[in-house]
């Protein structure tokens, strides 16, 4: 039973206008898209420009110019380590198919720049160079590399050459996955944005606050009380 009816019916009021902006928020009017993935290519932007190491990782790589290795990877499937040996040999290395293996013998500086230059085209949205590079889906070799770069950490740990396999973890998150997952993003400084960031981040506040509220009302009308 509803014992104090302004309560309760200010409560709905809340509730339905909640919802109707919820509604909104789900329809593509913000420039075809819905609001949550309008705000998540934004923050997406914006961030894209914090996370961009490849030039620091190539500055290490030099530390690793006169580090010869031989590494012996496994990959998920025969056509996948065939589509993997062209990313080794454009850096240099020598390499051996058996089946779903690759044995890789090479300069760890000249294999790891060339995979950072891939990361690099990728990161700049500029995937034709790396598609026109090895000759098939540029976001596939991008795939490959980050297959390749574990397979290769876990192999040069076994051999207890940690601060190779170290480095070489850094480039497989810091430049392979990061260009792989920004791809197509155009970045965008917050400066430019600090008006819109400023009205979502203060919209999120105010809509929690209005659900609260809404809910609040309408178990106050219903009679509902914390008591001590």
């Amino acid at each position: 039973m509803i014992t104090h009816k302004k309560e309760f019916t200010g409560g709905v009021v809340l509730f339905l206008g909640f919802m109707a902006v919820l509604v909104i928020m789900f329809l593509p009017v913000f420039n075809g898209q819905n609001g949550l993935k309008a705000m998540d290519s934004l923050y997406n932007s914006i961030s894209k420009g914090s996370v961009y190491y490849i030039p620091e990782l190539k500055g290490e790589a030099e530390k690793y110019k006169d580090n010869e290795i031989t590494v012996t990877i496994a990959m998920s499937s025969e056509q996948q380590a065939k589509e993997t040996v062209p990313l080794f040999e454009k850096g240099g290395a020598q390499t051996e198919l058996s089946g779903k293996e690759i044995k890789v013998s090479g300069n760890l500086q000249k294999i790891i720049v060339n995979c950072l230059e891939d990361a690099d085209h990728m990161f700049a949205n500029n995937g034709e160079k790396v598609k026109e590079k090895y000759n098939y889906a540029e976001k596939k070799v991008l795939y490959n590399w980050w297959k390749a770069l574990k397979a290769m950490d876990k192999n040069l740990t076994k051999q207890k050459k940690f601060s190779e396999a170290k480095f070489i973890s850094s480039v497989g998150k810091k430049a392979v996955e990061c260009s792989y997952n920004y791809y197509e993003i155009e970045p965008q400084k917050i400066a430019d944005k600090y008006g819109i960031v400023f009205i979502s981040l203060l919209f999120y506040i105010v809509y929690t606050i209005w659900y609260g509220f809404s809910i609040m009302f309408m178990f106050e009308g219903w009679g509902l009380k914390l008591e001590d």
